[in-house]
């Protein structure tokens, strides 16, 4: 199957939808389908573990000090929880922006270890975000993946080993190479992964960074080094980027006043909170409130 295959069967799903603006539907567990008919603004949000396939339109992500510019037929693999911001950059209402994102389960992917022999201990320098060009066996597997969602047999019985599969391919391919590291319980990458799980659970907190090292078994030098390595940001940094999303949405929420919201996220002056804001969001923080439709 092409590209513009899948594009075409994607597409399908929306057909009787007649509004414009960004629309999302997950016709099977694990796959979400997004369409957007026009271009969109800065959004901050928090990638977990997902490959997401372009297959319409252009998409531009930014993670730290690096940023990727998404085609048709490119396929962005992430495998840590990172901060990230993106915009919709090429879409229309006769062409608009179309994706798959898949979830990834990285249990899965250590349980393809002893299969994948050496493979899995190849050098690389790859990033928790790195995109390439789909291959055509990886373009497959999605459209059977999403065939599966038209047969609940089919599905009962096919869909752990569709997923096992697609894992499998996206192992191999050349931007697999941070979920290859990932496979390894005591590589840098499960290292700056457990970080990054503690900052997520701690994150309202103030969490040293000798602590946080400690916590993961590194020194406070190294921990530094490989979690900018793998997230383009620093552990600090990391932990602010947190703080600012959730306050965004519970702003959207009309959760509370922004300094009720500064403090709860973490902040102890408001003051700073408001500054760090409108930094990252362009806006100050009262902009947002009770604003349920800002997109996280």
């Amino acid at each position: 199957m092409d590209i513009q295959t899948l594009a075409a069967r994607v597409g399908a799903y929306f057909k009787a939808v007649k509004t414009d603006g960004y629309e999302v539907v997950e016709p099977i567990e694990g796959m979400v389908l997004l369409r957007c008919t026009q271009t969109t603004p800065l959004n901050a949000s928090l990638y977990e573990p997902v490959v997401c396939l372009i297959l319409q339109g252009e998409k531009e992500t930014f993670v730290g000090s690096t940023s990727a510019r998404l085609k048709p037929g490119q396929s962005l693999v992430v495998s840590h929880d990172i901060p990230v911001t993106s915009r919709i950059t090429v879409a229309r209402l006769d062409e608009p922006y179309l994706a798959v994102v898949l979830t990834l389960d990285v249990a899965l992917l250590r349980s393809l270890y002893d299969e994948l022999g050496g493979v899995a201990d190849q050098p690389s320098d790859a990033s928790s975000l790195a995109v390439h060009q789909a291959e055509p066996r990886f373009v497959d597997v999605l459209g059977r993946y999403l065939a599966l969602a038209d047969d609940p047999l089919e599905a009962r019985v096919l869909l752990a080993q569709v997923r096992r599969e697609m894992h499998f391919r996206l192992l191999r391919a050349p931007h697999g190479g941070m979920l290859r590291r990932l496979l390894r319980h005591d590589s840098h990458a499960s290292s700056v992964a457990r970080a990054i799980d503690h900052i997520r659970k701690h994150f309202r907190q103030t969490i040293p960074v000798p602590e946080l090292a400690s916590v993961v078994g590194m020194s406070s030098s190294s921990l530094h080094k490989h979690f900018k390595q793998v997230t383009s940001t620093t552990p600090l940094q990391y932990q602010k980027e947190l703080r600012l999303m959730e306050a965004r949405r519970l702003l959207s929420i009309g959760r509370d006043s922004v300094s009720g919201v500064a403090y709860d996220v973490g902040y102890e002056s408001p003051n700073q909170f408001s500054r760090e804001y409108a930094r990252k969001f362009g806006v100050p923080p009262r902009s947002h409130l009770g604003d349920a439709g800002v997109a996280l």
